[in-house]
């Protein structure tokens, strides 16, 4: 794309970061060597009451250092937003680490005046075997984009830019609005993503526009964050029902998963009140189809890619797992008053 003759616009970062001690360093570091004009590029951490040095370290830097009392990310973010003065405004997590073309890939995405949102790939930081499962899983634990695109309409379930790596034009959020701040647990952000293309901007999706993130590295704390990403869907539910397309997209999964675990059950209870071989037969074929299903998938990538064949049987049910903790966290944000 060809830089416009006015030059760079000025752009601000913000990060939205509470207890980040252990990273926030290696971002920070990152951020300093991105190549973009200094006098056209702020920095602006956003702490939500951090209790270890997260603040110390931060204060090293040459960044805006703010508090924002309330928990969520986007009650962060919108302070970010309000003390902000970029014409776009990204947003990364802590826990990332940038490439020095960052910004001006960013930048690149907002030549065409009707692009008021950008967002790209998020892959992993670390080479360990959970990090390689996350960016090759058949759902990605970030946003991965094949090809770039230009879109009106948002494309659920992934069709969004991750919380970790988007850019939004100034003009747009003042159009659409701030995010939401009764969004929390997870798709915090999809929401004023959707408001924005509603408000007649395009969304640019741009796999150029990486971020590196430092996957989960326990699968105690993979689940866990698959389930508080279930909340998050759930308090999507709760708190705008069935006005966005994700949320439409969401009430069909989460119908299904009820509709199978439904299934599942009168089969078992069945199985065991008749004792019927062929109710036992149907019962353990409806149990190995998906598991079956996504071997199929991973043996398939795996030999494209010249992956471990390890991959195949281990790999789907990481899969299972982490789709159950996702619907548990869901329902249990919809039974919460």
């Amino acid at each position: 794309m060809q830089e416009k003759s006015r030059g760079y616009p000025r752009i601000s970062v913000v990060i939205p970061v509470k207890n980040g001690e252990s990273h926030i360093q290696e971002l920070l570091d990152s951020l300093m060597q991105v190549d973009y004009e200094k006098d056209k590029l702020e920095i602006i951490v956003v702490d939500g009451n951090s209790t270890d040095k997260t603040r110390e370290i931060a204060s090293k830097y040459p960044v805006k250092l703010f508090t924002e009392e309330q928990p969520g990310l986007n009650g962060a973010r919108n302070t970010g937003l309000r003390h902000s003065n970029g014409e776009i405004i990204a947003f990364t997590d802590f826990d990332c680490v940038i490439p020095k073309n960052w910004v001006k890939k960013i930048v690149e995405n907002f030549q065409n005046a009707n692009v008021g949102c950008v967002g790209g790939n998020v892959l992993g930081y670390y080479e360990d075997f959970l990090s390689r499962y996350a960016d090759e899983s058949f759902m990605p634990a970030m946003r991965i984009f094949k090809k770039r695109e230009e879109l009106d309409f948002v494309k659920p379930p992934l069709g969004y830019p991750a919380g970790c790596n988007m850019a939004f034009k100034r003009e747009a959020i003042e159009k659409a609005g701030t995010f939401n701040e009764g969004m929390k647990y997870g798709f915090d952000e999809d929401e004023l993503v959707e408001r924005i293309c509603r408000a007649g901007y395009k969304m640019a999706l741009d796999p150029e526009v990486l971020v590196m993130h430092k996957h989960r590295a326990t699968m105690q704390s993979l689940l866990k964050q698959n389930f508080s990403y279930g909340r998050g869907l759930g308090n999507v539910l709760k708190k705008i029902g069935l006005k966005s397309t994700f949320s439409k997209w969401a009430v069909l999964c989460l119908a299904g998963f009820m509709f199978w675990s439904a299934l599942m059950l009168t089969l078992i209870v069945y199985t065991l009140l008749a004792f019927s071989l062929v109710s036992l037969a149907v019962l353990i074929f409806m149990l190995l189809l998906p598991p079956a299903g996504l071997m199929i998938f991973y043996a398939y990538q795996t030999m494209k890619r010249h992956g471990k064949y390890y991959t195949i049987l281990v790999y789907p049910f990481i899969d299972i797992a982490r789709m159950t903790a996702f619907m548990f966290g869901t329902i249990y944000q919809l039974l919460r008053s």
